[in-house]
């Protein structure tokens, strides 16, 4: 076995170097990035009640409405397509798309933001309009960011990805406790203590993506792009499509318990699901976020069936892996529960913490479902995923009014570990149906 292992190594040692290289930057990018929103959590449970952390979670769905039904999708077709026009020899043209997609993306928000801040007005919530404008300036600065993120991924420039994931993270603990402190303690103050970051991490990604991606000098010679934005439209589109459903399930839980249940168990609802669910969610885009770039290029444009089998099985094997790996993390959340609280909340959160292994179970779920749908992806086809996004996230929306109405935290808690365990198989399903038609 070790001469084998020697063999191998010496015939694939650039690449392994360079895959290692690599890894060991995503790694650290992340583990930081992690690091810093748990830090971040038991920062802002110092300086919000469960009350206002309630509050904070309902502004923070307008963001996520936005990301998923615009930014989002916009940013899953960029990165997509970086390594095709890397091929191609026409990354102007490339880029040159990208910024008209994200100037069009920009201008839909501000149209939401006039028709949500006037509503909000003529109905008389005033109190919730400097929030609600806080969280659309966020969701706008965070889909450059993502944006300008996605393309120094695909071109798997993953010093540049970790610096920056890892800097926005203490960010937002740095600026939100400066705006706190300038305007007050608020959910409102955290919200623009985040736009701030992104802002920053924005800035910083455009400057080292003008060091390190030859921009063309004249725009106007270059006509090439008018063929690159449909194509990143249309692979965005089944994004943008789902993401309105996607959204409503994953935010229906913090408004099912607003209706259903206190603020303040919202808030806690909220503190657990940062610890129990959002680790494992950031995980897997870190795993994603690594081999992304390297499925893609394996697949190409998706037309050689022997790079598309080879893609197959390795998004297999991760799946595999990622299964594994939750149910390691449940049993020790099962075991540890109790004192990772103790460390990483204020003391009046700490009471429901026998429900953290929950969401960690359902967030690995979840996860593994995520990493099968790059297969999708690989093979640019993820409108075969449209039915099942939709139909597991109306799923996912009835089980949450059900869940708080009937037990509040608890329930919801069982609705999103079902909500979980139905998406993973539908995937799976999904992934082996393809797979005869490769």
């Amino acid at each position: 076995m070790l001469k084998l292992f020697t063999l191998y190594y010496q015939a694939n040692k650039f690449r392994i170097r360079s895959l290692s290289a690599e890894g060991g930057w995503v790694f650290v990018g992340q583990i930081a990035g992690i690091t810093g929103s748990l830090v971040l959590v038991r920062v802002l449970t110092e300086y919000l009640n469960p009350e206002q952390y309630g509050q904070l979670a309902l502004g923070l769905t307008l963001a996520g409405l936005v990301n998923q039904t615009i930014s989002g999708g916009i940013t899953a077709g960029i990165g997509r397509y970086y390594s095709i026009a890397a091929e191609k020899q026409d990354l102007d043209s490339y880029l040159l798309a990208t910024r008209y997609l994200l100037a069009y993306a920009t201008l839909v928000v501000v149209v939401i933001a006039v028709i949500l801040i006037g509503g909000l007005y003529w109905l008389g919530y005033t109190r919730w309009i400097c929030l609600a404008a806080a969280a659309l300036v966020f969701s706008v600065l965070s889909g450059y960011n993502s944006a300008l993120g996605s393309i120094h991924n695909a071109a798997r420039q993953r010093a540049v990805v970790a610096f920056h994931g890892s800097l926005d993270a203490w960010l937002k603990i740095l600026l939100t406790v400066v705006v706190m402190h300038v305007l007050g303690t608020s959910s409102t103050a955290v919200v623009i203590g985040y736009a701030c970051s992104s802002l920053l991490i924005s800035v910083s990604q455009l400057f080292f993506m003008r060091r390190t991606i030859q921009y063309p000098e004249q725009y106007t010679i270059l006509v090439n792009h008018q063929r690159w934005m449909p194509k990143i439209w249309e692979y965005s589109l089944p994004f943008s499509t789902w993401g309105i459903f996607t959204w409503a399930q994953q935010v229906s839980d913090r408004w099912a318990l607003q209706a259903f249940v206190t603020s303040s168990d919202l808030g806690k609802y909220a503190v657990l699901f940062q610890l129990g669910y959002a680790p494992v969610a950031l995980i897997t885009g870190m795993a994603m976020s690594f081999l992304g770039p390297i499925l893609y290029q394996r697949s190409g444009d998706a037309l050689d069936s022997d790079r598309n089998a080879s893609v197959h099985r390795m998004v297999w094997r991760l799946c595999q892996f990622s299964v594994m790996v939750t149910l390691l993390c449940f049993v020790i959340a099962l075991a540890l529960h109790k004192h990772l609280f103790t460390l990483m909340v204020a003391t009046e959160y700490r009471q429901s913490s026998w429900l953290l292994p929950w969401f960690v179970m359902a967030g690995g779920l979840f996860a593994a479902g995520q990493m099968l749908t790059l297969k999708l992806m690989s093979e640019i086809n993820p409108a075969k995923m449209t039915i099942a996004k939709i139909t597991s996230a109306l799923i996912g929306v009835l089980l949450n009014v059900f869940g708080a109405a009937l037990a509040g935290v608890e329930g919801v808690v069982g609705a999103l570990v079902a909500f979980s365990t139905i998406y993973f198989f539908w995937m799976m399903i999904l992934a082996r149906r393809l797979t005869v038609q490769i």
